[in-house]
């Protein structure tokens, strides 16, 4: 009989929308750091932004160097500009962090941080890099996030296909006959 009564008071609770305040925590653990990232934006009137996957190597890189030489450091591969160029962005900015032992704190942390919240809100930002690593030394975690504009259109290969478009005569799947 008390099995039930709890069993009823569980259900009465789920029906009021009690039980997702309970379980905020649970619920911002199964969350990816690239929708974290964009429940933020969106709050604050930007974009989402996607996981990348070149974004999450060069993030595993950096936090991954930091763990192993025990410090924190946006350099210690080498100055962001060099790393993050393969990325192909106008526009790029890194977060870095450590001692916390999950994502939503460290996004807690970048928030609360005027330089890294700037960061997050970086406008035009569509893609996002997330990675953490443990230091063998001391075990705390090393954060890094990349955020970056979308890739820019080959500005050069869309005025050669628009020229070629103009010239072509007959086009036959696909392919322009002059």
């Amino acid at each position: 009989m008390a099995y039930r009564r709890y069993y009823n008071a569980f259900f009465i609770a789920l029906g009021l929308g009690l039980l997702p305040g309970l379980c905020g925590d649970a619920i911002a653990l199964s969350a990816t750091p690239a929708e974290l990232i964009s429940n933020f934006r969106l709050q604050h009137g930007e974009g989402k932004v996607r996981a990348y996957t070149n974004l999450n190597r060069i993030a595993h890189e950096q936090a991954a160097a930091m763990a192993a030489k025990d410090v924190l450091d946006h350099g210690v591969l080498g100055p962001f500009s060099s790393r993050v160029a393969s990325a192909g962005s106008r526009r790029a900015a890194e977060n870095i962090a450590f001692g916390y032992d999950t994502f939503p704190k460290t996004l807690d942390q970048w928030i609360a941080s005027n330089g890294h919240r700037k960061n997050l809100l970086m406008h035009g930002a569509a893609r996002v890099g997330v990675a953490s690593a443990k230091s063998l030394k001391t075990g705390r975690t090393y954060w890094a996030m990349v955020i970056a504009e979308e890739r820019p259109k080959n500005s050069k290969q869309e005025k050669l296909s628009d020229a070629l478009d103009k010239d072509c005569k007959l086009t036959l799947v696909g392919l322009c006959l002059y």
